[in-house]
């Protein structure tokens, strides 16, 4: 089954400052503090029932949810 929104919500650091939300090459928002890209990032993703993948300052996956694709499994990670 195709997800809704399509392409995945993710949290990346701005190489100009900030961190950015961003839906394939598309950024969604900017925001100072990583806290507020994520928040507006999983809005997003709850809205296109996507996944949401936070990477940390190095660019590696630090954590990934999924709003809408989930199995009836339990999550652990939050």
């Amino acid at each position: 089954m195709a997800k809704k929104g399509g392409l995945d919500v993710h949290v990346i650091k701005n190489p100009k400052g900030g961190w950015d939300a961003r839906k394939g090459s598309r950024v969604l928002s900017t925001s100072r503090t990583q806290a507020n890209a994520i928040k507006k990032g999983k809005a997003r993703a709850v809205t296109d029932r996507v996944d949401l993948v936070i990477h940390g300052r190095d660019g590696k996956i630090r954590s990934k949810d999924s709003y809408g694709n989930e199995s009836a499994r339990r999550d652990t990670e939050h």
